[in-house]
């Protein structure tokens, strides 16, 4: 069917507005970190507000205060998680995981490249992102939210220069 009513737009119309104000007074009530850079977590929360929207807006089984109901407790759970997460160390590592060494001084960790499903392809892609030509006086961690982030070891192994690449 390309029309079932005026009625149906009308709906969807109105549902809209209103479903669109309260995500927004939801998302501002609960902090900036709900919409901060995403570990595995934050992304999921993600698309799930943006599936419990989209019922929202087409099901019609679905009423307004059911969506703000159900977008409410997906934010208060993420609220919940975040403040676990900054207070607990044991949860932090639960939730996102930890970084890991993929490269030092030229030599790559084969083990974790396999295990983190990394190739040595993707770390060199991201160091020439990064203008990091010598290997040999590199380290490349794969970070927490995906990102590898490269960069320069002095003789002391101290780091120099860093650069974060997204994989994609």
């Amino acid at each position: 069917m390309f029309f079932l009513s005026w009625d149906s737009l009308l709906r969807v119309a109105v549902l809209g507005v209103l479903g669109y104000v309260g995500l927004i007074v939801l998302l501002r009530a609960s902090g900036k970190r709900t919409l901060s850079k995403m570990n595995a977590f934050d992304f999921i929360i993600t698309i799930t507000l943006g599936s419990v929207f989209a019922s929202l807006l087409v099901s019609k089984s679905v009423t307004l205060a059911d969506g703000l109901l159900a977008l409410g407790l997906l934010i208060g759970l993420q609220y919940a998680m975040t403040w676990l997460y900054v207070r607990s160390t044991w949860f932090e590592q639960l939730v996102t995981g930890v970084p890991q060494l993929l490269l030092w001084q030229g030599r790559y960790l084969e083990d974790v490249l396999r295990r983190e499903r990394v190739s040595k392809e993707e770390v060199q892609a991201a160091m020439r992102v990064s203008n990091v030509t010598d290997r040999a006086s590199s380290a490349a961690v794969l970070e927490t939210d995906g990102t590898i982030t490269v960069f320069s070891v002095g003789d002391e192994g101290q780091p120099h220069a860093m650069s974060q690449v997204r994989l994609d």
